[in-house]
Formats: C-alpha cells, sequence, structure tokens
C-alpha cells in the first residue's frame, strides 16, 4: 500500500498547509482531448490580448515565495510551478501541450492560481514523504535522464524509497515519475500553504480537475492533508515495478 505522507518538519514549519490528492486509477491519457485544447487556445488568446491572470501581483503566489525563502530556496531563481507557469503565458501567450494529464492539471492550476503537479503511482517506489532535504538523496531532472543532482539540506522535496521526486517543494518534477500519454494511475497534487486565505481557491481548483479527470479515468477519489491529518492512503493495490 501506497501512502503520501507530511513529515512532521514541514507540518510545523507551515501550519496553514494543505495539500488536495486527486488519485485517478485506469486514466486514458492518449486520445486527444478536445475540451481541454480549446479551453487551453482560450486562454492563450486573452493573453495575447493583454489578460493573462496575474504572475506578479497575485497573493496566492506571494505566499509560495514566502514559503520557499522559509527553507532558503531564492523564488526568484527557481520559481513556485504556478509563477513559472503564469509568467510564461504573460510573456508569450503561449502554454505547454504535453499529454492529456499534465494540459489538464496545468489548465487547471493557471485557471486558479493553485500549484498543481502529479506522479505516474505506477514508477513510485514506497510511500511518499514531502520532507525536507539532508543533502543526500540523488534527483534526475524532467528531461534530462542523463543528471544527477543533490537538493541543499533543508530544502523542501517530495521524494519516495528510491529519490527525489520534487524539487524545491513544487518547482521542479522528477523524470522517473512524470505522467506521460501511458500513465494510468496517477496522484495529482493541489498545494496551498495559507489554507485560511487561499482554502477556498483551492476547493475550486480541486472540483474543477476532479470533474474533469472522472470524464476519463476508471475512479477519482480525493484526500486531504493538513498538519492535523498528515498522511493518507493513495492506492491499497501494488503498483507495476514494486
Amino acid at each position: 500500500m501506497t501512502h503520501l505522507i507530511v513529515a512532521d518538519a514541514i507540518c510545523a514549519a507551515f501550519p496553514h498547509l494543505r495539500i488536495d490528492a486527486i488519485v485517478a486509477e485506469g486514466l486514458s491519457g492518449r486520445e486527444p482531448w478536445p475540451e481541454v485544447a480549446e479551453r487551453l487556445s482560450r486562454l492563450e488568446a486573452d493573453a495575447a490580448a493583454g489578460n493573462a491572470p496575474p504572475a506578479e501581483d497575485d497573493p496566492h503566489i506571494a505566499s509560495w515565495r514566502a514559503a520557499y525563502r522559509a527553507f532558503g530556496t531564492n523564488p526568484k531563481r527557481e520559481r513556485p510551478s504556478i509563477e513559472a507557469l503564469r509568467r510564461r503565458l504573460v510573456r508569450s501567450a503561449l502554454l505547454p501541450r504535453i499529454n492529456a494529464a499534465v494540459d489538464c492539471y496545468n489548465l487547471v492550476s493557471v485557471t486558479t492560481g493553485i500549484p498543481a503537479g502529479a506522479f505516474d503511482l505506477r514508477q513510485v517506489k514506497g510511500d511518499i514523504t514531502i520532507r525536507l532535504a539532508v543533502g543526500s538523496e540523488e534527483f534526475t531532472p524532467l528531461g534530462e535522464p542523463g543528471t544527477i543532482e543533490r537538493p541543499r539540506p533543508g530544502e523542501v522535496i517530495y521524494a519516495d524509497a528510491e529519490g527525489v521526486l520534487t524539487r524545491h517543494w513544487n518547482h521542479r518534477d522528477a523524470e522517473r515519475t512524470k505522467v506521460t500519454g501511458n500513465s494510468e494511475d496517477i496522484v495529482f497534487l493541489l498545494e496551498t500553504v495559507d489554507a485560511p486565505a487561499f482554502g477556498a481557491a483551492l476547493d475550486a481548483a480541486t472540483a474543477s480537475l476532479t470533474t474533469l479527470l472522472r470524464s476519463r479515468a476508471r475512479s477519482v477519489d480525493v484526500r486531504r492533508l493538513t498538519p492535523v491529518h498528515p498522511a493518507c492512503a493513495l492506492l491499497a493495490r501494488d503498483q507495476g515495478g514494486d
């Protein structure tokens, strides 16, 4: 059984943290997704007309910048994922097209201002823990299969039994657990470090992503993690490769 766990140190440092984990099993991600493609195109058209969602003066992004600084990461060099995505939209009026699942969570993220990411659960080894790095872990960045990095001690990471799955909290994903068109069992992660202020936005993001996924997956379930409830089971059965 695979669990998602928030380490005690993270709970103590970020007492208003909330993570919504959406587990989609039996996802069909190979076929085009016209609804998502159309909505992404509308966002791009709005951005080209000067109406992109804010990347600089958004209070939720500001809360993530503060969180990054709190664990020693400079958010001007390694940006929170939502800021990087929105800056790209403002700058180029374009959003990436990766595959159905990734495009889906990018759409929800840029629309709601909530950081979003995902892991292919069949590539995960053991439990997933969000914790502080000790500095000896290994990370292979997405798109760089021959590269090995070591997170700085104290950096917030997602990690499993084999290595680091994200660096700088949600700045960059790992190659091994990336979501592809062939991924069928996926955990999508939506996050805020200030639930009292931005819980309603997270609710909206979770509802939007869940609705989209239910049209493509055999089952979709939502788990909520907070410092009061810092762990949950993701899949009750073993994944391939474990």
